[in-house]
């Protein structure tokens, strides 16, 4: 059986951007996940042991944020590929990587890029 896991908003301080001012002051980021994922055993068993850890998700995508790109396709990329390194259950995943007000000249809430695979 397949489940869902969903975690939402995560908020990161990082230095992505094609503009030399952005890698060096930085933006604000969000990122959304939902993997999907080979969860019976650990729903039956009642074992954390076999699910998705949230907290250790949440590293994974924390220390890719630290590591600089020019683009967020780049960082939703290697989000993804760190996951599916970290937790052979993990079959299926959507991450999106928001830039909030990015410097477009303009009033824009965020940029975002959504990446499956």
């Amino acid at each position: 059986m397949e489940y869902r896991i969903v975690l939402s908003r995560m908020e990161f301080r990082a230095l992505h951007g094609c503009y030399e001012l952005e890698r060096k002051v930085g933006n604000r980021f969000t990122v959304d996940l939902e993997l999907t994922a080979e969860l019976g055993d650990a729903a039956v068993q009642d074992d954390v042991r076999k699910t998705v850890n949230y907290l250790t998700v949440y590293e994974v995508v924390r220390m890719q944020m630290r590591i600089t790109q020019h683009t967020i396709e780049r960082v939703a990329m290697n989000i993804i590929e760190a996951i599916y390194a970290a937790f052979a259950q993990v079959r299926h995943v959507k991450c999106t990587v928001s830039k909030l007000a990015p410097p477009l000249g303009g009033k824009l809430e965020k940029v975002s890029v959504v990446l499956e695979k």
